[in-house]
């Protein structure tokens, strides 16, 4: 039997892994494809395996959506229901910025390496004439690193993935300020299928549109932070990358 790769952008929270596998056994038997969990460490080993062809089906972050459909054939299955791509940027509580506009050339950045976020983030910033060319970006692991950092005084501000910052606990959110939340709505993660199952695109979407209908379905989404899938059209994906594709110019 044909052997098939999927795997998940790498900005997904470590303790979903249970999850995604969980997903992975039941999407298998639902599709009677020889399907193969594969996850990656960062960005950069996704894209290599991308560019090698060991991604069949890959759970994408939007920054990826252009790569995936415009050089590699991808096209998307299904998007998340009412989870849409937002930045917070936060700062110290107890520190003087209060707004975007509080912030002054050579600010330091804490930021993780999801890609969507950074760029949302530093589009956010062109409101206080700041750019990748006079601040300075630190990469950390993950968010609670991020707050740590803002926490402090290591770093004058963080981006976070908004659904990142919502799940801090209070003690550390108390700690912290936003000073800029974006509301585009409608950047997004997306399931999206390669150039192997191509032909197969109509019914891979509407067994996991099926998922929202079954008790087991739904259960997994559940553990997966989702609510249900919807049907993500390629006028949808185009809309996406165009956006995308803005906010990177």
């Amino acid at each position: 039997m044909q052997k098939y790769n999927i795997t998940v952008s790498p900005d997904f929270k470590p303790d979903k892994i249970a999850s995604w596998y969980v997903f992975n056994t039941c999407f298998q038997k639902a599709t009677e494809l020889s399907l193969h969990l594969a996850l990656y460490n960062d960005f950069d080993e996704l894209r290599d395996a991308i560019r090698e062809e060991k991604v069949d089906l890959i759970y994408a972050n939007p920054y990826d959506a252009a790569l995936l459909v415009n050089e590699h054939g991808f096209l998307p299955l299904v998007k998340p229901v009412g989870k849409s791509d937002e930045c917070v940027i936060v700062t110290s509580v107890d520190g003087d910025i209060h707004s975007i506009e509080d912030l002054q050339p050579e600010s330091r950045i804490a930021t993780t390496n999801d890609p969507a976020t950074n760029m949302i983030g530093m589009r956010m910033l062109e409101a206080a004439d700041l750019d990748e060319g006079n601040t300075v970006a630190e990469q950390v692991v993950s968010f609670v690193v991020v707050a740590r950092q803002v926490m402090t005084d290591k770093a004058d501000i963080g981006f976070f993935l908004k659904e990142a910052y919502d799940e801090l606990s209070d003690m550390i959110k108390n700690r912290l300020r936003v000073v800029a939340s974006s509301e585009i709505s409608v950047i997004y993660h997306a399931l999206m299928v390669g150039p192997k199952l191509a032909d197969q695109r109509e019914k891979l979407t509407q067994i996991l549109l099926n998922m929202n209908e079954e008790g087991k379905g739904q259960a997994i989404l559940k553990d997966l932070g989702l609510n249900a899938w919807e049907e993500m059209t390629d006028e949808d994906a185009a809309f996406m990358i165009d956006l995308m594709e803005t906010l990177r110019s």
